[in-house]
């Protein structure tokens, strides 16, 4: 017998709808469809719900359910609106939460509705506006990480001059450079924001610098506000261990106007199993767009992470699939990329694409300037 009573509950009508993948045969993977339904928004028992609003359109809906092979399904749910409050953490709640704890369920797309997505501002340039801030319009960009950790101040600052000589379109921190002692953030930003504020002069290029941005909870504001106080022209955030909402509120905060680059470390074993967790479409696109990354740093299928070409491809997807009016955005492949693969990539990824070079800028010969010319020259070219 329920204790709920029945009443109309006041919705729009606007729902928007999830793709998840589910394994097992017909009748089983129907009952995790029917589970989603449930665990998804009211997180109790179905029959002690009354007909009337909440089971009209609380409930999750099945709006389609398809096999696509042997014991592997594919069903799109739909949720009305209102139940993601309009806030970003709980629409991610609502999409992936509780199920991410039960095994055979994979995240695949997202299809929100034009309602929703009007209460996102999403990335705040995305290709296009990045494009104009570095006066690039066409060729794929350029951007590598200054590193090994171990590097003093002085010592990075001066890899950042000669690889902005270079004209390399942005310069960011490696994402493990935070706060060590032998190069402490705010004398670090100094240096290298100087840096290639100089080289920019000589060159004439708009060489962009961001720094790992990322820290403990209550230090981050504070080093974003001293980093653009200091004469950054970026950011890079770790939203696996900050959060994609936190994320969120730094690319919609007006007072801070920066590009944001994300950086996926921690959140690989979401998207690594093709049978559960989040597919790499929704993971490194369509969530990072959603939280205003503008650059969507991902592992390269060339090099030494597990990625696929059809990894990458879904990706790249996600970061430009239409969206309302949240931007497109540049993935970001790093991993074994030199000039001898540019031309296989752009293939898969277009030429609305960051690569991430590293080790491959550094073994061409001592000279880092040179080197980073060279890379340049050549993408202009193909």
């Amino acid at each position: 017998m329920s204790i709920i009573p029945s009443f109309p509950l006041s919705v729009t009508g606007s729902r928007f709808r999830v793709r998840y993948q589910i394994l097992g045969d017909e009748k089983t993977a129907r009952a995790r469809a029917e589970d989603i339904c449930i665990e998804q928004t009211i997180e109790y028992p179905a029959d002690l719900v009354p007909e009337g609003g909440i089971r009209e359109h609380v409930f999750g809906r099945i709006e389609t359910f398809e096999p696509t092979g042997p014991d592997r399904y594919e069903t799109v749910i739909s949720y009305a609106d209102e139940i993601s409050g309009y806030e970003f953490p709980q629409l991610i709640n609502v999409i992936f939460g509780n199920i991410s704890m039960k095994p055979a369920l994979r995240l695949m797309a997202l299809d929100l509705s034009d309602d929703l997505l009007n209460h996102f501002r999403g990335p705040r340039f995305g290709v296009a506006g990045l494009r104009e801030l570095l006066g690039e319009p066409q060729r794929p960009l350029l951007f590598t990480a200054i590193k090994p950790i171990g590097l003093s101040v002085e010592q990075l600052a001066d890899m950042a001059y000669k690889l902005a000589l270079g004209g390399l379109d942005i310069i960011k921190d490696d994402h493990g450079i935070a706060n060590q002692p032998f190069a402490p953030f705010k004398e670090r930003v100094m240096r290298i924001v100087e840096a290639v504020a100089k080289a920019n002069a000589k060159t004439g290029f708009k060489t962009l610098y961001a720094p790992n941005v990322t820290g403990p909870s209550e230090t981050m504001l504070e080093r974003i506000y001293f980093a653009k106080e200091a004469g950054v022209t970026g950011l890079m955030l770790l939203p696996g261990f900050c959060g994609l909402d936190f994320v969120r509120r730094v690319a919609e905060d007006d007072s801070i106007n920066l590009p944001i680059i994300t950086h996926p470390a921690f959140m690989g074993s979401f998207a690594l199993s093709p049978d559960f967790g989040v597919d790499h479409f929704v993971l490194h696109g369509q969530m990072m767009r959603l939280a205003g990354a503008d650059i969507s740093v991902m592992p390269n299928y060339i090099g030494r992470f597990s990625y696929s070409r059809d990894d990458c491809r879904r990706i790249t997807d996600g970061c430009a699939v239409p969206m309302g009016q949240i931007k497109a955005i540049f993935p970001g492949p790093g991993g074994g990329i030199s000039p001898e693969s540019f031309a296989d990539m752009l293939t898969v990824y277009g030429r609305d694409v960051a690569y991430l070079v590293s080790g491959n800028l550094h073994r061409q010969s001592p000279d880092l300037t040179q080197n980073a010319a060279r890379f340049r020259e050549i993408l202009e070219t193909i």
